[in-house]
């Protein structure tokens, strides 16, 4: 299929802060067609196996809109579903190499993911849109002198990436990843450090080589991703 921007351009991506006046920290973000709203709430307790550690703990959560897709998908009410959980798993270890947790120490953060429209790459832009609202909450914190010390230890960010038609392509659209021979979710830090990397191939395998490739173009577009996120919350 024909590509109207290069293989290693990114979606446009925006994202506003401060949409949820309730939440702590709150950010809307848009890649390409596909639109993620993140918050950060503030529980004043820790889960049992965190308490008497001296210091705080983060989950995360992950939801698809009944109408984020062409045809409407009823609300999950199941508790046991697989990929939601396999989501919120990548969401939380993200934003725990994010957040330095000993400055919330015996409390919360929960940061929720809800998907309004998806195109493609909504894990991805979840965790963009996740950090976003980290950095929201942050900042509060800063601006409010309730914390003296900036709070989130790295930059984290993440990207998809592709082999379609035999070529490299960063940020797959949904008609782009249902054709990918493989295909790598990357979740990364600004400066390049790994935090995870999700997927393979989806038919024949790959070589080492071609793996290596689609890792290199993750983290490539995980740095420009994260530099745009940046250019709009220095904005707001």
């Amino acid at each position: 299929m024909t590509r109207a921007r290069p293989t290693t351009e990114p979606r446009p991506l925006h994202v506003t802060r401060g949409v949820n006046m309730h939440a702590e920290g709150s950010a809307l973000l848009h890649l390409g067609r596909t639109q993620v709203l993140a918050t950060v709430t503030v529980d004043p307790k820790v889960p049992p196996h965190m308490r008497g550690k001296k210091t705080g703990w983060l989950m995360a959560e992950y939801s698809m809109m009944p109408r984020a897709t062409q045809d409407r998908t009823p609300r999950d009410r199941n508790l046991s579903n697989g990929r939601r959980h396999e989501i919120q798993r990548l969401l939380g270890r993200a934003f725990r190499a994010t957040v330095d947790l000993r400055h919330f120490r015996d409390r919360t953060l929960v940061v929720d993911c809800d998907v309004l429209q998806a195109d493609g790459g909504t894990r991805v832009a979840s965790v963009l849109a996740g950090y976003a609202a980290l950095w929201d909450y942050a900042d509060r914190l800063i601006r409010t002198g309730k914390l003296s010390e900036w709070p989130l230890l790295h930059e984290v960010g993440a990207c998809s990436v592709g082999l379609v038609g035999g070529e490299v392509r960063v940020d797959l659209d949904y008609l782009e990843d249902v054709q990918a021979e493989a295909d790598l979710n990357v979740v990364a830090t600004s400066s390049g450090l790994l935090i995870e990397a999700q997927g393979g191939a989806e038919g024949a395998p790959i070589a080492p080589g071609v793996y290596e490739q689609l890792l290199r173009a993750g983290l490539d577009g995980t740095r420009t991703l994260l530099a745009r996120v940046h250019e709009d919350l220095a904005r707001s």
